[in-house]
C-alpha cells in the first residue's frame, strides 16, 4: 500500500518512515505542512495518510482519516497498521503471496515520476547520482546503485560493474568484457562476468 506522511517535525517523519519500511507500506512522499499535501493529493492517489493533527496553521484535508498516529508510539502504530490493512484488504487477498513491484517512483525536480521496472535496461552510477536509462527516457537521480538495487527484482537485474546495473532480459550479446544491452555497450568486471554467465539461460 502506498502512503504519505504529514508532520511538521522532521524527526517524527523519519521515525514513522522507518516503521513503515518494516511493513507492507510504501512511503511515496512526505510533507512538513498540510497545504503542500493537499496539492499533492489533488494529483495523486494514495492508500493511507499518516497525519500529525497538532501541526501549526493546519487548515484541514478533503478526506476522512480513520486512524491518527503519533509516530513515536510504536504500539499504536502496529494497531493502526492492523486496522488499516484489514479495512483495505479483502479476506480473499490475505492468502495471496505478495507480488513483486512492477513500478517505483523517483523524485526529479520535485516531481514524483513513475518508472516501469520492465522498461529499464541500464542504470549507471555517475558521482553522487545515478542515470536510469529506460526505453522511453533517461532520468538523473540523486542516489546510489546500492540503494536502487534494493528496489529491483533479483531475477531481472544484476550489477555487472561497480558503475553499472543491467536488465538481463534486454541483453543482446556478450563479447569478452562487454555486454550489449538494448543499444548500449556496458563493461563487465572480471569478477562479475562468471556470475552473469551463470544467470543466463543457454540452449
Amino acid at each position: 500500500m502506498n502512503c504519505i506522511i504529514i508532520d511538521d517535525e522532521k524527526i517524527s517523519r523519519v521515525i514513522l518512515k522507518t516503521l513503515c519500511d518494516k511493513t507492507n507500506l510504501n512511503v511515496i512522499n512526505e510533507f512538513s505542512n498540510a497545504i503542500e499535501a493537499i496539492k499533492y493529493l489533488n494529483k495523486h492517489e494514495v492508500d493511507v495518510v499518516f497525519l500529525d493533527y497538532h501541526m501549526p496553521s493546519f487548515n484541514g484535508l478533503d478526506f476522512i482519516i480513520d486512524y491518527l498516529l503519533k509516530p513515536i508510539e510504536i504500539s499504536r502504530f502496529k494497531k493502526s497498521i492492523y486496522k488499516v490493512t484489514n479495512k483495505l484488504v479483502s479476506p480473499t487477498d490475505v492468502t495471496k503471496q505478495p507480488e513483486i513491484n512492477k513500478v517505483f517512483y523517483i523524485n526529479v525536480d520535485r516531481r514524483l515520476i513513475k518508472i516501469e521496472i520492465d522498461s529499464i535496461y541500464v542504470i549507471e552510477a555517475s558521482g553522487d547520482y545515478i542515470i536510469i536509462k529506460t526505453e522511453v527516457e533517461n532520468y538523473v537521480v540523486h542516489s546510489t546503485l546500492r540503494k536502487i538495487n534494493n528496489k529491483l527484482p533479483d531475477n531481472m537485474f544484476i550489477q555487472v560493474h561497480r558503475s553499472f546495473i543491467i536488465n538481463i532480459n534486454q541483453i543482446i550479446d556478450i563479447q569478452d568484457n562487454t555486454v550489449l544491452v538494448h543499444k548500449e555497450i556496458v563493461p563487465i568486471s572480471r569478477s562479475k562476468r562468471s556470475i552473469l554467465i551463470k544467470r543466463l539461460d543457454f540452449l
